[in-house]
C-alpha cells in the first residue's frame, strides 16, 4: 500500500480519526519506557485523557512484547532506548501482529532513527520535547489506522528529503529489475547478496542500483529506503 509523505500524513490522517472516534469510545494503551519518573509522567497524561484505557505499563523491551501478547492494546506508545530488548527490535517483532499500533516517543531526532522505526512498522513518531497535545494527537491518528509525525520532525531535513523525492524525478518509471534491486537495496542487501538473490554478477548488480539511483536522483543509502516506503516498495 502506497503510504502518503510526512507533510500530508495529520491532513489525511484527520477524518480516519473522527470515524474512529466515534465508532470507539476509549482507546487501549500500554506504556513502555525505562525512566520511572517519565513513565510516572506518562501515565499521568495518558489517564488524564477520558477516552484512554492505560493496560499495562513496561520498563524495558521484554516487558513490553509480553505485555502487548497479554493485553492486545490498541496502541503500545514506546521508547526507543529500553532495556533487554531495544525498541527497534520491539517493533520488528510487533511488525505483523494485527491491532496493536505503534506510537515512538523518543529523544532522538536523527533521520536514521526516524526512518528505521517507520521502516519498522511505527504508526507515529514523537519527540519527548514535543507538547503533550502533540503526544494524544499520535495516540489518536495511530489507534485509527493512520501515521503521524510531530510538527518539529515534519520541518526537518527529513520533510525536505521527501518533498525531494516527490519531485518531477519520481515520474520516472523503472524497470522490473530495477524495481528488484531498489527492493533489496532498501532491505540493507549488499551488492554481493543481490547478485546471489537474482543469479547475475555483483558489477551487474551495482550497475543496476546505480543506474536506479541516477534514474530517481538519489544520493544517498536514506534517500533510498524513504522513495521505496513513500512508493510502497517495501513496508516501513
Amino acid at each position: 500500500m502506497r503510504r502518503p509523505d510526512s507533510s500530508q500524513v495529520v491532513g489525511r490522517s484527520k477524518e480516519r480519526t473522527k470515524e474512529y472516534v466515534t465508532a470507539k469510545l476509549s482507546i487501549r494503551i500500554a506504556l513502555a519506557e525505562d525512566h520511572k519518573l517519565v513513565r510516572e509522567g506518562l501515565k499521568a497524561l495518558l489517564k488524564s485523557e477520558p477516552s484512554f484505557e492505560l493496560v499495562g505499563e513496561a520498563g524495558d523491551g521484554l516487558q513490553a512484547l509480553e505485555i502487548v501478547e497479554k493485553t492486545h492494546p490498541d496502541v503500545l506508545q514506546l521508547d526507543l532506548r529500553l532495556p533487554r530488548v531495544h525498541g527497534l527490535d520491539v517493533l520488528r517483532q510487533l511488525r505483523d501482529k494485527k491491532g496493536t499500533h505503534v506510537v515512538v516517543v523518543s529523544m532522538h531526532s536523527d533521520e536514521p532513527y526516524v526512518v528505521q522505526a517507520l521502516r519498522n512498522g511505527g504508526s507515529a513518531y514523537v519527540l519527548k520535547d514535543c507538547p503533550s497535545s502533540e503526544l494524544i494527537e499520535a495516540i489518536r491518528i495511530a489507534a485509527a489506522g493512520g501515521q503521524y509525525l510531530c510538527e518539529s520532525l515534519r520541518h526537518s531535513a527529513l520533510t525536505r528529503s521527501l518533498k525531494r523525492l516527490t519531485s518531477k524525478q519520481d515520474k520516472e518509471n523503472l524497470t522490473k529489475r530495477e524495481t528488484i534491486v531498489l527492493e533489496l537495496a532498501a532491505e540493507g542487501k549488499t551488492s554481493q547478496e543481490i547478485a546471489e538473490k537474482l543469479y547475475i554478477s555483483r558489477r551487474t548488480a551495482e550497475a543496476h542500483r546505480a543506474n536506479l539511483m541516477k534514474k530517481l536522483g538519489l544520493r544517498t543509502q536514506t534517500d533510498l529506503v524513504l522513495y521505496a516506503i513513500r512508493k510502497g516498495v517495501i513496508a516501513p
